[in-house]
């Protein structure tokens, strides 16, 4: 740690900030990967998007009235349907679960191919306060330093409430495309509000429902749920019922006990017929599993999701999610989950 400016500074992850949802946080490596580097080598299809940090969180707890922080990236490329402040950016919440409030984002101002750094200060306001800074969706992230106002207090913040992860697997749309900022994703808005530490593994066009994933999900210790929603990524509707129970089976076998939701995916406008084919195959996943007396399985109607009036106020572009569709998308999942992880009957927890 090291003061600058009136800030004691230190970088991730250095005690007391703490990591969540990371596989790999090698600071003097600049390596920030939610996959392990085995996994890299064996699914090389998953080469650049595993080394991406979607899902990472840095938490902790300070009374500073202000913060400061510094990220490098290793680029801050353009993508056509999503900001900056979501594919380069980090986004702040102050607090936990339902009450958590957003307190601002740092990410670049333009888009570069070259190595960016940048740095911004925020103003918190007084009082001891959980701080939880949600980690940049597309471009890969090199290092992250945080201070606080010298004489503050800085230490570790509360463990999450639910300290065993949800895990997420699916598609462009799992890993946040397109929302405006990183806390934004369904994931994140969900997990927030449920104070649950969570894994994001969705993988944009290339989680298809590989067996070899599955067995690596199923080493995840100690998941408390596991959602997936990969038919996006499916080529077909063969693909996604050749697939789709097998994926589920490799898991169920190695955790009996674990909750697991599948859902279909939200943007059924376009192609109301494949989504509907779609939609029975994984619904067929769950209906043999319900016949088999698996207790520990539901499903969710993506088409559901964001309702009859403003569906197409909900995409960017006819298919990803922008924030207003992960809202929706969140308020469908979080009255199940609270109702799996607390038993939160009435969704509110």
């Amino acid at each position: 740690m090291y003061t600058e400016n009136g800030f004691k500074i230190a970088p991730i992850p250095e005690p007391p900030f703490r990591l969540y949802g990371l596989a790999v946080a090698d600071r003097e490596k600049r390596k920030f990967y939610r996959l392990p580097e085995y996994m890299l080598e064996k699914m090389p299809q998953l080469e650049f998007l595993g080394r991406r940090s979607i899902g990472g969180r840095v938490r902790f707890a300070t009374d500073s009235r202000k913060l400061f922080i510094r990220m490098t990236l290793d680029a801050c490329r353009e993508d056509i349907n999503i900001p900056l402040s979501c594919s380069a950016g980090a986004d702040i919440y102050l607090g936990t679960g339902r009450s958590s409030e957003f307190l601002g984002y740092i990410a670049p101002g333009v888009h570069s191919d070259r190595e960016t750094t940048v740095e911004k200060i925020f103003e918190k306001g007084p009082g001891l306060e959980t701080v939880t800074v949600n980690l940049p969706r597309n471009d890969l992230l090199l290092g992250m330093e945080i201070g606080v106002e010298e004489g503050a207090l800085l230490v570790k913040a509360p463990e999450y409430r639910m300290s065993d992860p949800i895990v997420f697997y699916g598609s462009s749309i799992t890993e946040g495309g397109c929302a405006g900022r990183v806390g934004n994703t369904y994931a994140g808005i969900v997990s927030r509000w449920l104070d649950a530490d969570f894994r994001n593994f969705g993988f944009s066009g290339k989680a298809r429902g590989e067996a070899e994933f599955a067995e690596f999900i199923a080493t995840v210790p100690k998941m408390s749920a596991f959602v997936y929603d990969y038919d996006h990524n499916a080529p077909d509707v063969e693909h996604l019922r050749t697939t789709h129970e097998a994926f589920f089976q490799i898991i169920r076998r190695a955790r009996p006990e674990l909750p697991v939701v599948m859902m279909s995916r939200p943007d059924t406008d376009k192609d109301p017929v494949d989504a509907a084919l779609r939609r029975q195959v994984i619904r067929d996943t769950w209906e043999h599993a319900k016949a088999a007396g698996d207790g520990n399985v539901w499903f969710l109607d993506g088409g559901a999701f964001f309702g009859t009036v403003g569906r197409a106020e909900c995409t960017v572009d006819g298919t990803h999610p922008n924030s207003l569709g992960f809202m929706r998308m969140a308020r469908s999942l979080y009255p199940l989950l609270a109702r799996i992880l607390y038993g939160a009957e009435d969704g509110d927890v």
